[in-house]
């Protein structure tokens, strides 16, 4: 027996980390092979000399269709990246330099995704001046917060649809509207947490870029898209040159078989509409059951979230020691899985009100399509079990 089958436990823990990754979908996966072997469609998707090419690039462009479907969006919209965090990167700093002579002033908020905030640093470290909306207490931000914070030079405002680690959701259709009074800001939007857990229109909410992700709804890892709109002839400055493709806005030849995969993931997504009533109700379950612990508070609010994510702080227990005690059974996060390396309290939950020590006894829940009811009941009571355990430890 390998070191590595003799650490292993003998079941694997319920897996309740599906915002940070998930699993892909048989479904998804078959497609995707499809495109891997010499019985397939192997060939290269910008090579249109012969009809291996053509071929690759039929099904590159029939996945853009369904990403823009599920989406809100025209197919001639959607930009492939290698996932949000590229997609949020070529969205700010290409809006940012291509209108400078416009104005050198950008909007976000403190809650954003790293993505999105690490960017706006860069950009004042190049000389522009970023304005840090701070959320409500339930991590809300308000249209009204957007239009005080508008100046005459503003030319990108970026806020995230659906928080990564609480759930909220913004309105982005009236935070769009606030953006095309000003005339002169672009709306970008990270969306990746969004496809799958609620609705979805690019279009109609008046968004000008928005971010998006293929693994949050069991896609492929390392592809995403980049949605830039058609409607007031938005423009970006590259950030890679080379071949030219996706518009000249990402050069780089496509992997097909990972963008059939996002569009079948974005497809299938889009079609599953009983999905979010199936797991809000597990969500309420879930948060019945810790709540009952005692001493147990629910991060950001409990009304305009997603199902699928709840965030929970617990009182005199230590996060790091409660994912330690549970990890065998459960499969949970303390935050973010791009922040996890920081080993830091959440700035999202800082960002909320919570002090140090409540944002650092924080713990992620994120349920998704192959979550059911048999997952909950052991989260909650190996949850239970150890926070009793590590509160009887510490004497509280």
């Amino acid at each position: 027996m390998s070191p590595d089958a003799a650490r292993a436990p003998m079941t694997a823990p319920v897996y309740l980390d599906n915002a940070a990754t998930t699993p892909v979908d048989p479904r998804v996966a078959a497609r995707m092979a499809e495109c891997l072997t010499e019985a397939g469609v192997y060939g290269n998707p910008g090579s249109d000399a012969h009809e291996f090419g053509e071929r690759a690039a039929e099904r590159v462009e029939r996945a853009r269709a369904q990403v823009a479907a599920a989406a809100g969006a025209e197919p001639g919209e959607v930009i492939w990246t290698s996932g949000a965090t590229e997609a949020n990167n070529l969205a700010v700093f290409g809006a940012a330099h291509y209108y400078r002579d416009a104005g050198r002033h950008v909007v976000t908020a403190r809650t954003e995704h790293r993505a999105v905030l690490d960017p706006c640093r860069e950009l004042e470290r190049r000389g522009w001046r970023v304005t840090y909306l701070v959320p409500d207490s339930g991590g809300g931000i308000d249209p009204g917060q957007v239009q005080a914070a508008l100046q005459g030079d503003t030319t990108l405002v970026s806020i995230m649809h659906v928080n990564n680690e609480i759930g909220v959701v913004q309105d982005i259709a009236a935070i769009a509207a606030v953006c095309a009074r000003h005339g002169v800001a672009r709306l970008h939007v990270d969306a990746a947490q969004s496809m799958g857990k609620c609705a979805i229109d690019f279009g109609a909410a008046g968004v000008d870029l928005m971010s998006l992700s293929a693994h949050k709804v069991h896609g492929p890892k390392g592809v995403g898209a980049l949605l830039v709109s058609r409607r007031r002839d938005l423009q970006l400055q590259a950030l890679q040159f080379g071949g030219g493709q996706e518009r000249g806005l990402r050069s780089g030849t496509v992997p097909t078989h990972q963008v059939v995969g996002m569009g079948e993931a974005f497809a299938l997504a889009a079609a599953a509409t009983a999905e979010g009533p199936r797991v809000a109700a597990l969500r309420d379950r879930l948060w019945q059951g810790l709540e009952a612990i005692g001493r147990v508070l629910r991060n950001g609010a409990a009304q305009n979230t997603v199902p699928q994510l709840l965030n929970v702080s617990f009182e005199e227990v230590e996060g790091e020691s409660l994912l330690a005690a549970v990890r065998a059974q459960v499969a949970v996060s303390t935050g973010s899985a791009c922040a996890s390396a920081a080993r830091e309290p959440s700035y999202v939950l800082r960002a909320l009100g919570r002090d140090e020590r409540l944002a650092e006894s924080s713990l992620r829940f994120s349920l998704g399509r192959f979550t059911t009811p048999q997952d909950i009941e052991v989260a909650v009571e190996a949850v239970a079990a150890a926070v009793a355990r590590l509160r009887r430890i510490a004497g509280a």
